[in-house]
């Protein structure tokens, strides 16, 4: 690997100076830096724009870069995950936020970068989502992926909602929730668990349903087969629109009768490892060092 972009918010001085490190440990080890042409002034601005850079249009910043080096919390991974996947490139996050547990390095482990540039790594897979939002007639309307998770719930208003749950075309039963979450187990760790949700080893294929706050003692968080098609239907009476969020991003209007659709997704979010910590262990560390 030689070309390496730098995705941070470069608005903020700590991640300016955390970006300024990892460019000296790259260029030190003959590695090529690739920023977003918008932060070009903002670079000047702070100080720390260099010649050698090479700033390029987004799309063209990812076409060309060779691996993607993510400063911050798992939310900018997150959004950098769904380019990437696209173009097939790797990411590497080095974790500025508060538990990044997709982050492979802290900022005090910068040493290991130049280990980058003689493919001395190795690649871990993520699995996706599509999440398809259809018609009520069955008809596909929009669709997009997700590495973390997908969400109906009825948005900024606090309200049991009814939903139905089909695996494959078979009923499985319906929630009166505040919402309900389905998730890959890389979003596992994240809305999921908060709502009470399964922890699952991303290398597990699977889907995890768990509905928020459920209106009744039955309503379980439930383990699927990623090879499973899952379809949730808004069957409320009360509320004629509810609300999907994927990834915490993206938004749709799911109106009365209309279904979403899950699947695994064909896409893939690679991320590189160097260490080989096993996930359960990084987990609960990462929990430890956040005093949960």
């Amino acid at each position: 690997m030689r070309k390496f972009a730098l995705l941070t918010n470069f608005n903020f001085y700590e991640k300016v100076q955390a970006a300024r490190q990892v460019a000296d440990r790259l260029e030190e080890a003959g590695g090529e830096i690739l920023i977003a042409a918008f932060n070009r002034e903002k670079l000047i601005r702070a100080g720390i724009h260099r010649d050698s850079f090479q700033y390029l249009p987004m799309d063209a910043l990812y076409e060309e870069a060779d691996a993607l080096i993510v400063l911050g919390g798992d939310g900018t991974i997150l959004e950098t995950a769904r380019r990437a996947s696209v173009c097939n490139k790797p990411i590497l996050g080095v974790n500025l936020g508060r538990l990044g547990f997709m982050a492979e390095l802290d900022l005090n482990e910068l040493s290991y970068l130049p280990r980058l540039i003689n493919d001395d790594f190795w690649i871990e897979t993520r699995a996706m989502l599509r999440v398809e939002l259809l018609s009520e007639r069955g008809e596909p309307r929009s669709f997009c992926h997700a590495l973390n998770d997908a969400t109906i719930s009825n948005g900024s208003i606090s309200r049991i909602i009814d939903l139905s749950l089909s695996e494959n075309g078979s009923p499985v039963t319906t929630y009166r929730a505040d919402g309900l979450i389905v998730a890959t187990p890389t979003g596992s760790t994240a809305y999921s668990m908060s709502a009470g949700g399964a922890i699952v080893d991303p290398a597990v294929p699977a889907f995890c349903v768990t509905p928020i706050c459920p209106h009744s003692f039955a309503a379980r968080p439930l383990i699927f087969s990623d090879a499973s098609t899952l379809e949730i239907k808004n069957v409320c009476v009360r509320e004629k629109m509810l609300f999907l969020t994927v990834d915490g991003r993206m938004n749709f209007e799911v109106y009365r009768n209309q279904t979403v659709r899950i699947t695994k997704s064909e896409q893939i979010t690679k991320l590189i490892r160097f260490k080989q910590n096993g996930f359960y262990q990084k987990f609960c560390r990462k929990m430890r060092e956040a005093h949960f």
